[in-house]
């Protein structure tokens, strides 16, 4: 770049600056008047919520907050469901999510947001035998039926190069709406293709630019019009009804009107990164190599249509069929699911600030976990949990106490960091906002909480200083490995796969093996996230004339001059393998291992309470960002610490999650880093 294009680019930023000022103090006077507008009509004798926010754009929350008399009798007690069915029956167009999806915001009125929320306890009175007694009649069984493979082709929308088997063909897609890409693809190759894989080109972006938000973007690509075809309404045992609307990576699913044709289009960034080099033909021999090597240690593995359905196919098929669990591993109560949902956090995702750290940073030094969530499948929680009043473990024994908090259990804790305490939070609180936690640090600070056994344990036994951790409540599983199993032959796959990435001599061979070897790595994390069983939304669209059938428990997420685009919470389903406590267990070692990890074989520790205070810039689920180098063991082995990325100093302290990621990768072009261990 020369100095009179950087000049230009500066005057072009300028007149963005302005625009988007008078654009947003346009939005402003739009929405206050919009406001002021529910405000009066709040006013008529029969004015209702679920009426107004429709026509709103706004969920009945908001507008029942600018109008408290519009307020739903049942509003104050009615809690959202703590779940949802993956497959719902079709209704206005719905669609439903995929499993692997990101959890959804519940709806809820709005909060103040300096106030922290509470979580949930267990009751208080003594019978609380519903809670702890297994859903009656589901339990994780190995399956009966064996899984169907689906005929697939890969496809970037870009440049319209499609790769069907080893043949390479070039489409045109037209306009690239969903029915072109359907009549280019099917006027090419066999009816009986069940999955499109987009590898590059992102359609269902189009005319982002039309929309405020990409969701809005992507959900009327995927309503509009399919001549010939209709929205899937399912079938089988890995079907899912409906589209699944997200920012990134939807899913399409399509069948035809006249016959039982069906069919998905999904994005190949539901598994891996990719970059502009990979054509269709890389992404097929990633495919390829993933299922060959699946296949050496899961006879009848497949490859479905998103990691996490994958990862719990090939969990079914580990489940032993004889033995202690021959019967299967039994389901929590909906209440116990719920409460693990509301209480258990996922990544540690904290951003420090000055004067925690310095203005100016020496060096932004970026330390990741290799497949950090295999190496804690070992030990998982089994069977029929049972509760620990704080009572009754104040009574045990201290080796007792010490089992129990070492053992696999979620406790209810009130919690006090220790003065003179100089370092990072040890234990996640509850902060503003729906699933928001963060960790406090600052001495003689008391809270209230819920965490697993792993993060109790390392508070109490910390390198540094012992916290105060008093136990209030607890549910206590006995230890098994459920997950043993199917982690071991998943390593081992990652660790041939990352072997053939590297002493491939055929550089897209080598580059197709890293693929596989990170879509293993997605099936592993993304299968734990399924056993977690979130709340899931229904998304569905109702035409703008029907805006009275949306429903009113919906929360308006988008809508244009044909269709409004909503989205609800449904309840759980009858799910045989939703097991939180799984998830659950592994996060919290996963968080605990940010903190301290022994290293047996060079017999040293890593982890950020490892490092000097004041070095620790940030945690992202696992990485830990530091001002100084570690000298920590790197052996290719999960949940190794590997050097990801060094960015020499000074470095101004970033304000956000945005200038992190910017400085990450900055920092990992600097290094130079070779994928292949990450």
């Amino acid at each position: 770049m020369n100095t009179q294009t950087y000049t230009e680019g500066l005057a072009e930023l300028r007149t963005l600056r302005d625009d988007i000022k008078k654009t947003a103090a346009a939005l402003a006077r739009l929405e206050s008047q919009r406001d002021k507008t529910i405000t009066a009509l709040a006013a008529h004798d029969k004015a209702k919520a679920e009426r107004i926010a429709p026509a709103a754009g706004l969920s009945i929350a908001v507008v029942v907050a600018l109008a408290p008399q519009l307020a739903p009798h049942d509003m104050d007690t009615a809690a959202p469901a703590p779940a949802a069915a993956e497959q719902t029956p079709p209704a206005a167009r719905p669609t439903t999510p995929a499993p692997d999806a990101p959890p959804p915001t519940p709806l809820q009125r709005p909060t103040d947001p300096a106030t922290p929320r509470e979580l949930p306890t267990l009751p208080q009175d003594t019978d609380t035998g519903r809670w702890f007694t297994p859903t009656s009649g589901l339990a994780s069984q190995y399956p009966n039926f064996t899984q169907n493979a689906h005929p697939t082709v890969f496809l970037d929308a870009s440049t319209g190069v499609l790769v069907h088997r080893d043949q390479t063909l070039r489409l045109d897609l037209g306009d690239r709406s969903a029915a072109a890409i359907l009549t280019a693809v099917f006027h090419t190759v066999p009816p009986t293709i069940q999955r499109i894989y987009i590898t590059a080109g992102a359609p269902w972006h189009r005319d982002a630019d039309r929309y405020p938000y990409l969701r809005d973007a992507v959900a009327a690509w995927l309503n509009a019009p399919t001549p010939g075809w209709r929205i899937d309404t399912g079938r089988g045992r890995d079907r899912m009804a409906g589209h699944f609307v997200h920012a990134r990576n939807p899913v399409a699913r399509y069948q035809r009107e006249n016959g039982d044709h069906h069919v998905e289009i999904r994005s190949a960034g539901e598994w891996f990164d990719l970059d502009a080099t990979d054509t269709p033909g890389i992404v097929r021999d990633a495919f390829r190599l993933l299922w060959e090597e699946l296949r050496r240690h899961f006879p009848d593995a497949v490859v479905l249509g998103s990691p996490s359905q994958t990862g719990r196919d090939l969990w079914t098929r580990t489940i032993p069929r004889r033995g202690k669990h021959a019967d299967g591993f039994p389901v929590l109560s909906e209440e116990l699911r719920g409460l693990l949902h509301a209480t258990a956090g996922q990544g540690r995702n904290e951003l420090l600030a000055p004067p925690r750290i310095p203005q100016q940073l020496p060096a932004l030094i970026e330390y990741d976990r290799t497949f950090a969530y295999a190496k804690h499948t070992w030990k998982s929680p089994v069977g029929t949990p049972r509760r620990v009043t704080g009572k009754a473990f104040a009574s045990m024994p201290a080796k007792e106490q010490h089992d129990a908090l070492y053992g696999c259990g979620h406790w209810h804790i009130r919690v006090t960091v220790p003065d003179g305490w100089n370092h990072v939070g040890l234990l996640p609180a509850p902060a503003p906002g729906e699933r928001a936690w963060h960790y406090p640090a600052e001495p003689g600070a008391t809270f209230t909480t819920w965490a697993g056994g792993p993060e109790v344990h390392t508070a109490l036994t910390n390198p540094l200083q012992p916290w105060k951790v008093e136990i209030l409540d607890g549910i206590l599983w006995e230890a098994g490995k459920p997950l043993d199993e199917w982690s071991k032959k998943l390593k081992e796959t990652w660790t041939n796969l990352t072997t053939q990435a590297h002493f491939q001599g055929n550089p897209q061979q080598a580059r197709a093996a890293h693929l596989a070897s990170r879509a293993v790595r997605s099936i592993l994390l993304y299968g734990i996230g399924s056993f977690a069983q979130r709340p899931r939304m229904v998304t569905g669209t109702t035409p703008r004339a029907l805006e009275r059938d949306v429903p009113s428990d919906a929360e308006i997420v988008g809508f244009d001059d044909e269709l409004i685009t909503w989205q609800k919470l449904t309840g759980f389903a009858r799910d045989p393998n939703a097991h939180p406590e799984w998830a659950a267990a592994i996060w919290s070692s996963a968080r605990a291992a940010l903190l301290t990890q022994y290293h047996r074989d060079e017999d040293t520790y890593a982890g950020a309470l490892h490092t000097p205070p004041g070095t620790v810039v940030a945690f992202r689920t696992d990485a830990v960002y530091l001002t100084q180098p570690q000298n920590w063991p790197y052996r290719h082995r999960p949940g190794d610490y590997l050097l990801k990325g060094h960015l020499s100093g000074p470095v101004s302290a970033p304000t956000s999650e945005e200038e992190l990621l910017t400085l990450r990768d900055t920092g990992r072009q600097n290094l130079n880093s070779t994928p292949e261990e990450a």
